[in-house]
């Protein structure tokens, strides 16, 4: 996997094999190739990897709710434990089996994304994620697989126009026109969602019965969906992970739902959580 490259020399080396996948988030055009560390747009806007080999591609610096270290190493802590793994094994199930050029969406820490790609070595797929978070991007490039990482807008994506076999949306927003346009023809979305129970031992201690949070439905969700992709296909995937006492702690760090919750975080730590229930669908179009 070119572990001996530097990180930036080993960017290089994806981007000089694959710019045609970005296009300018700038101007929109065309990327005409690499000139030293640089991507470069047919109108000379330039974007140079950073020393952990990742690309800018935003327009402008983004304040993130997400951009919290902590928040993306409790996230790696738990996702390396295995708490995404059934749904990741759902996933790569559907895969094609041939090589594939993948984008991961709101990829975070780049666990997941990384999970895929050992597991398809043998295809050889070109794998980018993105994230609008420096602090996850960072991270996910500490993964060590041939995955390429940059800091980028799902609304303004710097990527060409029919350029993916396949786009991964793991838990995060969607701007489907901006799927469409960088989808191929015959590309794939696979698009995971929360359903009903998913952490609802965590969101039933963090919210009293009489709050709006204390339940959760994804059906606005699905029909937003179905409106767009009238043929798709759905599969539920429901498992129950095992946690220690510091991935129940990390657990806590990680998910928004503590974001509105009025209940003292020291408390809900306070009380044991041995099992956490992961429920999703996996929505395929």
């Amino acid at each position: 996997m070119n572990a001996k490259l530097k990180k930036i020399d080993k960017a290089k080396l994806f981007l000089t094999k694959n710019f045609n996948l970005f296009q300018c988030p700038v101007c929109k055009q065309r990327i005409t190739g690499i000139d030293g560390q640089s991507l470069v747009c047919e109108n000379n806007h330039r974007f140079d990897l950073s020393k952990k080999g990742t690309l800018f591609l935003l327009k402008h610096g983004v304040n993130s709710g997400y951009d919290d270290k902590a928040l993306w190493l409790a996230r790696r802590n738990l996702l390396q434990s295995g708490l995404f793994d059934g749904i990741l094994d759902e996933i790569i199930k559907h895969l094609p089996q041939k090589e594939q050029k993948i984008l991961d969406i709101g990829c975070g820490e780049g666990t997941p994304l990384s999970k895929i790609a050992i597991q398809r070595l043998k295809f050889n797929d070109s794998c980018v994620g993105f994230d609008i978070s420096k602090d996850a991007i960072n991270l996910a490039t500490q993964q060590d697989t041939n995955n390429f990482f940059c800091i980028a807008d799902l609304a303004n994506l710097p990527f060409a126009d029919q350029s993916f076999d396949v786009l991964i949306d793991i838990l995060s927003p969607s701007a489907y026109h901006e799927f469409h346009r960088v989808l191929k023809p015959n590309g794939k979305l696979f698009k995971v969602i929360p359903n009903a129970n998913y952490l609802i031992e965590l969101r039933h201690r963090l919210y009293q019965k009489e709050s709006k949070n204390y339940t959760y439905s994804n059906q606005d969700v699905i029909k937003r969906f179905k409106e767009i992709y009238h043929d798709f296909e759905i599969y539920p995937v429901k498992y129950q992970f095992n946690l220690t006492s510091q991935l129940q702690q990390d657990l806590v760090k990680m998910t928004p739902l503590q974001w509105g919750s009025s209940i003292d975080i020291s408390e809900v730590l306070k009380q044991p959580l041995n099992q956490i229930t992961v429920d999703f669908s996996l929505l395929i179009a």
